[in-house]
This record gives structure tokens, sequence and C-alpha cells, in this order.
């Protein structure tokens, strides 16, 4: 998808780089991160204004967020449960799920770019679960400032090495993401084998 996408960023512009970032955090397979380096890059070089391509990845990213909450709020539970079928993705929103009750908000704003690939699922997971506005919000908004200050600015610095640096940042978010998977799997387990037994059992 690279191949084609990246070079319509300048021809689309901002419209592609908001879009790429909305679609992205309702969990659809667009390589969004890869987009806003790609958009920092040809704002080094003059095609594009710099802090037009941060709002225009923000607000598309704040839009798919709340989309995704408001999903949430509505069709969460049935929603989550038919995504489920699919083991892989089984996997990735009882993880999602298991970090917002155990961070609330913090799993909110981590989750937007630190785990990123969790992001999706917690966003229903959040309006599933009833997380209020108040709390998610403001979480959702530093995070995404997080994600697209972090990117645009990465494609702005280092224009001559997007590709790269994409599979670099790639490569550490999908460590991560496993990491914080492994981690919270061996919580769990840590905390059933402490538990005592029940008598008769």
């Amino acid at each position: 998808m690279t191949e084609w996408l990246l070079p319509l960023v300048p021809v689309w512009g901002l419209w592609l780089v908001g879009g790429t970032t909305l679609l992205s955090c309702l969990a659809l397979p667009v390589p969004a991160s890869l987009v806003m380096l790609a958009a920092g890059g040809f704002a080094a070089a003059g095609d594009l204004v710099l802090w037009q391509v941060a709002a225009a990845a923000f607000a598309g990213a704040v839009a798919g967020d709340h989309a995704g909450f408001l999903l949430g709020r509505g069709v969460g539970a049935a929603l989550l449960a038919r995504l489920s079928r699919a083991p892989k993705r089984a996997a990735v929103i009882a993880r999602a799920g298991d970090y917002l009750r155990a961070r609330g908000a913090a799993a909110v704003f981590l989750s937007r770019w630190l785990f990123s690939p969790l992001g999706p699922y917690v966003n229903l997971a959040g309006g599933a679960a009833g997380l209020s506005y108040r709390r998610f919000t403001p979480a959702d908004l530093a995070g995404e400032a997080v994600w697209v200050g972090l990117y645009t600015g990465l494609g702005f610095a280092f224009a001559d090495r997007i590709v790269a640096l994409g599979q670099l940042l790639g490569n550490a978010s999908g460590a991560l993401a496993a990491g914080a998977v492994a981690v919270g799997l061996g919580l769990r387990l840590r905390a059933l084998l402490r538990r005592p037994e029940r008598p008769g059992r």
C-alpha cells in the first residue's frame, strides 16, 4: 500500500494526512504513521506547511478516536464480540480491555502513541465500559498531540531517511505492544497462582 500511497501525499496533502489518521484510529489498515512521516518530509522540502500537516493529522486522529468511542457507547459490546471472532484480533481486544480497566485514562493516553495498536480497541472498550467524556477527551487530546508531534516532527527532521525511519519506529511499536501483552499475561498468571484455593476444589 505504501508504494502507491506515499506519492499521493504532496498531491492530496492535508486531506490525505487527515483521512489516514482518521481511518487508522478506526482500526483500518492504513499506514498513518508513515504518511505523517512523509508529510513532515514534504514540509521540510517546502511542498507542505508543517503546522498545517500536524493540525490535519491531529484533527483526523481525534475525529477517529471519538467516532470509535461513540460507536463503543452505542454498540460496543456486540461489536467487540463480533470483532473477537478472529483469534489474533481477539487477543488485542482482550489486552485493550484489560489495559483500560487497569489504567483508566492513562490507558487512553498511552494507547495513542506508545501502544498504538491497542488504540482503536481502547476507544471501543472505553465507550462500551461507560468511560466518561471528561476522562476520555483530555487523555485522548494529549496522547494524539504526542503521536502527531512525534511523527510529523521526525519526518521534518529526517526527511531524507523517511522509509527507514518508518520501519524502525514500526518495529519498535510492535515490540513494545508485544512486551506489554507479555507483561500483562504474566501479571494475570501471577495473580491466579496467588489466589487461595476454595475448599473442596
